[in-house]
């Protein structure tokens, strides 16, 4: 009996001994786990996150996403596929990275048809700020899409929509005719009435049998005179409004050379503006862009394409491509972009419209001088951290409580515009 117990003690004792052990072991490994998440050396904190997003929105968006794949690899977890020291290596320089011999970045350039990566001036912790972005977008879980509930049934409401206000117009017009022709059947019972009646006076008697000559109001002095004053008004009118029109072209979509959707680009892939115009920002014009800009992608997406391939013949022949201008100003008027997209930080949409939607671009505003000075009267201007402003905002606001305008700073001068 006393062996027994001895014997159970033992047991206890090393059942103890080996669960201490594995408690110990497994704490171990979560330990040296959290300190590798926290110790990874990319940055958590959100300011420094939304300044990667703003990086890499503003110069990776274009072949690059974190969950699917565009011109160069998805992006999604890329911090747990290379360290950031070779991330870091490789946004600044790819073909170094690539002529080292490194085995990963060889075969990404063989997997994407040997196209070269932009190398981008970036100090480390910009570039570390774009890593924090992805994997900040890289924890988050895939929300799928939310299907349409209500699909076909919601065209078919809309639809059924439509015809019920189509009725309740025919029913409407229906119930107005009814009524005029209820009220000329009053009309005529109370005329056979009044005729019936034998002390009916002579006035009466000459307003009941009244009847309306439509050939002799036609031909009244004040018909014809109603009529050639509405029609003088609306030949004036037509005039002033054809006179106010010349020169503006509004709407205008000519047919370009090459097939360029603006809503797949900057619409369905949100392609940067200042990706293909780059001279928006620096420049008094929005370049068009080259060839090679579009072939920066196109040589590994879409080669086939009939389209693509006229690019193609452009940059091997070396000749321009014929693009139609859609947007023209008379040459007595200056307008200089980088005024308006850098200092006065105007979005293209201001001007261009919905540009991410249209397949073929068309002129979306007059840009008359009316257009022009009514914006100048309604836009604030942005003062904030440019001391130029300084005492401009002084002396304004000595005399108004109004923000701003850019007619306050000489928006509306004739030089300004006209030179």
């Amino acid at each position: 009996m006393l062996k027994r117990n001895c014997f159970y003690s033992k047991v206890g004792f090393f059942s103890k001994r080996i669960i201490l052990s594995f408690s110990l072991i497994f704490t171990l490994f979560i330990a040296i786990n959290s300190a590798q998440a926290q110790d990874d050396g990319i940055p958590t904190d959100e300011a420094v996150i939304s300044s990667g997003e703003k990086l890499f929105k503003a110069n990776c968006k274009v072949c690059h996403a974190v969950d699917q794949r565009v011109v160069g690899p998805a992006l999604k977890d890329v911090h747990k596929r290379r360290p950031v020291e070779w991330i870091q290596a490789f946004v600044k320089n790819s073909q170094k990275v690539i002529n080292s011999g490194d085995d990963y970045a060889v075969k990404l350039y063989e997997e994407y048809n040997k196209t070269q990566m932009t190398s981008f001036d970036f100090s480390d912790d910009e570039i570390l700020s774009i890593i924090a972005y992805l994997k900040a977008e890289s924890a988050k879980e895939v929300v799928a899409a939310p299907q349409a509930t209500g699909g076909d049934g919601e065209v078919q409401q809309e639809e059924n929509t439509s015809e019920y206000m189509t009725i309740i117009m025919i029913g409407l017009i229906v119930v107005l005719v009814l009524i005029l022709a209820v009220l000329g059947l009053i009309i005529g019972v109370l005329k056979k009435h009044l005729n019936a009646k034998e002390d009916i006076s002579e006035e009466d008697k000459e307003i009941v049998d009244q009847k309306i000559d439509l050939q002799k109001f036609v031909k009244s002095n004040a018909f014809l005179g109603i009529v050639a004053f509405v029609f003088t008004a609306i030949v004036l009118k037509s005039a002033l409004d054809g006179l106010f029109t010349v020169g503006v072209q509004q709407g205008y979509q000519p047919t370009q050379p090459i097939a360029f959707s603006h809503k797949i680009h900057a619409g369905q892939y949100e392609i940067d503006c200042n990706y293909c115009h780059t001279g928006v920002r620096k420049s008094k014009n929005a370049n068009i862009p080259s060839p090679n800009i579009c072939m920066n992608c196109h040589s590994s997406i879409k080669t086939d394409s009939k389209e693509i391939q006229k690019i193609q013949a452009a940059v091997d022949t070396n000749t321009p491509i014929e693009w139609v201008r859609v947007h023209n100003l008379p040459d007595l008027a200056y307008f200089n972009h980088s005024q308006h997209v850098k200092v006065g930080e105007i979005e293209c949409q201001t001007c261009h419209g919905p540009i991410e939607e249209m397949d073929v671009v068309y002129q979306y505003s007059p840009l008359t001088m009316g257009w022009c000075i009514n914006c100048h009267r309604e836009t604030d201007v942005n003062t904030k951290g440019n001391e130029y402003y300084d005492k401009l905002v002084k002396l304004h606001n000595e005399t108004s409580k109004e923000p701003m305008k850019v007619e306050d700073i000489g928006g509306l001068e004739c030089s300004k515009c006209h030179y």
